[in-house]
């Protein structure tokens, strides 16, 4: 069994170079700070405060007060040499310490500091170019300072000093002299250069300890005139090889003590070392006389009895091995507790410890340690009921893990358990909880030496009783303004949370009611996107890990969700005229819209639903235009309707798929589709609408209005701040209506004048024919929006239906097409008279509509607005004779009803109304 440690003696005078005790509040004078970098509002001139710190360390050593610490900026030179000549008080040093960027960080000083005549100094990680010279001075603690000075001594004691303490440094040539008595080096890395590592003349009491010396060009230690009483333990002395930098050629001694300096010295527990191409040639030499090894040394002096002497460094160390560990006499004075990297004390269990009564202090600077640094834990039920036996194994990355104990706290209040891992694999520690909750369990792995490493764990404790499955189905929406993510419309989650678990759950089976089936790991949310609204029945079944299995049914109501709306300025996603694709009757073809990761760009990820302007062209037989999301499963109405040979454009809303596309069904013949992309509904995002009763903006036929618009020219419409569309308003819906053209021709709507969109139209104009289309478009500077048409001329109509902007009310949901009104099946609707369409969900304070006229015997028009307000001197559609026309109209609702109005000229005709959407208050 291993000894127990033997204590470790320590001088007062150490334990003030470690730390002074601590001072009543009341009496500690405020702390000064040196600052000299750019920005740090620096001031000889004032008091050294945080804000306005001094620039030198010289005006702080003026000022400094007993029991102040002068806290100085490390990261800038500071060029200055310094001189402290004032005092603190026994209990209320004067202290100059680095103020630390990062864990050992030192003030860096170019120039020589030196301690004149002055008392209780400490001086802390701080980094001296020009040397340290103490003079005449008592009770100074050095710590944690490097050192150096050219071929000069980096430090210097003389004067008569008194208790001069230096520990835990890195220094270049210790000297000591002049009558200092009492000076003492411990656990510092010395490097001898012209001049031997450590001098001591006329220093009676000199203790050097712990110490590891590299004497280059002369003696390691060297200790002679009247240095009487001195100590010369636990050091590590290396005599390092000759080279031209050194003067003479004398050969190296480890250790000198001169005849007038042995009374009262005592040499023990050292180790000498040479390097491997130049073994050390006179390890000591006392008295005059040499000594090639301890035992000699031993013999003649009685000194150097536990000196241990090696041909070469390699294997001295803090490594696994070396003669230094555990061999040194803890009882030495001026032993510290910890080394030059401020690690403990440490015992290696595998190693004897030889040292002194025992002891297992190692020798010279360094202290080897077992690397403790992080411990890991595995808890066997991370998961499982109250009453449930819970066992936690502790390991850590310490390399002598047979000393290590894990102190293990369960979280619940209970006492920490203690385990020793010995010399099994790991810790091991055993807990019962006796109710449920989420608990974190904390490992703190201790070593032989007292330093600790932690990691915490959560633990879950469940109630008692069956596995009972249970779940909820929510929708799942984009972020607020993500445009990034893609989500599609109709996605739900599948949160099984809920479910009743005394046992992990293995995974979590999903029937979605559609015909698809799932499982997701553990008690994961499932997401689903469904191809349609909705009703179904879900069913979930929960597996544990014992798998034992629970199920649960419930309905789900799918519906798409509300949205904003996003304006863009017109762009084409396809034109099969230039790059194919022309439409084939019965066969539906598919176009993606701007989602992420599709060709046609990224207008968002997020959108529900789409707003193209739909152009047929080329059409080779009377037919019909379908656009939905789905492939198959496609609604009974239509978008646009055809004759052989024309170019017919409308608006179309309409929800995108799973994968963000559309799919475009043409029942009879060719034709060639254009699609410009105008804007999306989100979730999430986007502006609200407001819709008005349809006002008229502008008719070019209108006196004063400027006439009709000439074929590659513009006109300037205002939009916002009229007829009733608000001043801050982002984009408007209007209906446009060309007549009277001269010649075929397209129209463009767009927000900035400057720039027109090309390719892009939303009316194609015709000879003999008044024509509309709806247009939902960004408004531009000043209020405006910007027509623009391409050949002829033509009579162009602007009616306000509505806007999207801050002052918006209400949301959008699109549905999956539904026909609300067909007179087909009840008559046609009389010249100047009125239908009422109802169906529309209750609480929509407007509509969008694709509203069609067939059948039409005359050309007229028809107006869309909310049931009981008074019709708008404004149109909707234009009819002609003979054909079919449709229209996407967005309309108020009034009591989930819009009533419809045939002009009186325009002779009777068969009215089609179909709901693509609604708008609520949102």
């Amino acid at each position: 069994m291993r000894p127990t440690r033997t204590t470790v003696l320590l001088t007062a005078g150490l334990v003030t170079l470690l730390g002074v005790p601590a001072v009543a509040a009341a009496e500690n004078p405020t702390d000064l700070h040196v600052n000299n970098q750019s920005g740090s509002n620096c001031s000889d001139t004032g008091a050294g405060t945080q804000a306005v710190p001094y620039c030198t360390i010289s005006a702080a050593a003026r000022a400094v007060l007993p029991g102040q610490t002068v806290r100085i900026k490390a990261g800038w030179t500071y060029d200055e040499a310094v001189t402290i000549d004032r005092s603190g008080a026994p209990g209320k040093p004067i202290s100059f310490v680095a103020e630390e960027g990062w864990d050992g960080q030192q003030a860096d000083l170019g120039k020589l500091l030196t301690v004149r005549g002055a008392s209780h100094v400490l001086l802390g990680s701080l980094f001296t170019r020009g040397g340290v010279q103490i003079s005449g001075s008592t009770d100074v603690g050095m710590d944690r300072i490097r050192a150096a000075r050219g071929r000069l001594d980096g430090v210097v004691v003389d004067g008569a000093s008194k208790d001069v303490r230096i520990g835990r440094s890195n220094l270049v040539g210790v000297r000591i002299e002049g009558g200092s008595q009492g000076t003492v080096l411990s656990r510092n890395l010395i490097t001898g250069s012209a001049q031997p590592g450590v001098t001591a003349v006329d220093a009676p009491g000199t203790v050097v300890t712990n110490n590891t010396v590299h004497g280059y060009c002369a003696t390691g230690v060297s200790v002679g005139g009247a240095s009487t009483g001195s100590g010369l333990f636990n050091n590590v002395i290396v005599t390092e090889a000759r080279s031209s930098y050194c003067k003479t050629d004398e050969p190296r001694n480890a250790i000198l003590v001169e005849q007038s300096a042995t009374a009262g010295t005592v040499v023990d527990y050292n180790l000498v070392t040479g390097v491997s191409s130049a073994p050390v040639q006179v390890p000591y030499r006392w008295a005059g006389t040499t000594y090639p090894d301890p035992a000699a040394f031993h013999a003649a002096t009685g000194q150097g009895g536990h000196d241990i002497l090696t041909a070469g460094q390699a294997g001295v160390g803090p490594v696994e091995g070396s003669p230094t560990v555990d061999s040194a006499d803890p009882t030495a004075p001026g032993v510290l507790p910890s080394d030059i990297k401020r690690n403990p004390t440490g015992d290696d269990p595998s190693v004897p410890n030889t040292g002194k009564n025992g002891g297992y202090l190692d020798r010279g600077a360094y202290e080897t340690h077992d690397g403790l640094s992080q411990t890991w834990m595995n808890i066997d039920k991370t998961w499982a009921p109250a009453g449930t036996k819970v066992e936690v194994q502790a390991v850590s990355d310490s390399r002598w893990p047979t000393a290590m104990s894990y102190h293990v706290d369960f979280g619940d209040g209970t006492a920490p358990v203690v385990t020793q891992q010995g010399t099994g694999a790991h810790g091991l520690a055993t807990h019962a909880y006796s109710k449920p909750g989420d608990y974190v369990i904390k490992v703190t792995a201790v070593n032989g030496a007292g330093q600790k490493a932690t990691t915490q764990q959560t633990t879950k404790v469940t109630p008692a009783g069956p596995l009972t499955a249970a779940f909820s189905a929510t929708p799942f929406l984009p972020a607020p303004n993500d445009t990034t993510t893609r989500v599609p419309p109709l996605t739900m989650s599948f949160d099984p949370s809920a479910s009743a678990t005394p046992w992990p759950v293995e995974r979590t089976e999903v029937d979605f009611g559609d015909g698809v089936q799932r499982s997701f790991p553990g008690l994961a949310i499932g997401k689903y996107t469904y191809s349609r609204p909705g009703d179904y029945t879900a069913t979930v079944t929960v597996v544990d890990v014992k798998g034992t299995r629970s199920t649960t049914t419930r309905p789900v109501h799918v519906e798409y969700a509300k949205g904003g709306y996003t304006a863009v300025t017109p762009f084409r996603l396809k034109d099969t005229r230039v790059n194919g694709g022309t439409l084939q009757g019965g066969s539906p073809t598919s176009i993606g819209m701007p989602i992420p990761f599709n060709a046609s760009g990224s207008a968002s990820g997020g959108m529900s639903a789409a707003v193209i302007n739909v152009t047929l062209t080329g059409v080779t037989q009377d037919a019909y235009l379908n656009v939905s999301s789905a492939y198959d499963d496609r609604p009974t109405t239509s978008n646009i309707n055809a004759r052989a040979g024309a170019t017919v454009s409308n608006t179309v809303t309409v929800p995108v798929s799973e994968v963000g596309q559309v799919w475009f069904y043409l029942n009879a013949g060719r034709a060639d589709v254009i699609v410009d992309f105008v804007g999306y509904y989100q979730p999430n995002a986007g502006e609200k609408f407001s819709p008005v009763a349809p006002a008229r903006l502008a008719d070019t036929r209108t006196p004063g209005a400027g006439g009709a618009v000439a074929g590659g020219t513009t006109r300037t419409v205002k939009v916002a701040g009229v007829g009733g569309i608000p001043a801050d308003a982002k984009a408007v819906a209007v209906n446009l209506t060309s007549t009277e053209a001269t010649q075929n021709s397209y129209v463009v709507a767009y927000p900035d004048p400057a720039k027109r969109p090309e390719p892009a139209s939303n009316l194609n104009p015709e000879p003999g024919k008044a024509k509309s289309n709806q247009a939902i478009v960004p408004v531009g500077p000043d209020g405006t929006i910007t027509l623009y048409n391409h050949a002829g001329s033509a009579h162009l109509i602007v009616d306000a239906v509505g806007y999207y902007g801050k002052s918006g009310k209400a949301l959008y949901t699109p549905v999956v097409p539904k026909r609300l009104a067909d007179t087909r099946t009840t008559g046609k609707l009389a010249a100047g008279a009125t239908t009422t369409v109802s169906g529309v969900p209750a609480g929509a304070v407007g509509a969008v509509l694709n509203l069609t006229a067939t059948e039409s015997t005359g050309a007229g028009f028809l107006t869309a607005h909310a049931f009981g307000s008074a019709r708008p001197e404004a149109s909707s559609l234009q009819t002609l004779p003979g054909l079919t026309i449709s229209n996407h109209v967005t309309t108020p609702v009034a009591d989930g009803r819009i009533s419809v109005y045939n002009s009186q000229w325009g002779g009777p005709n068969h009215v089609i109304a179909d709901l693509l959407g609604y708008f609520t208050q949102g």
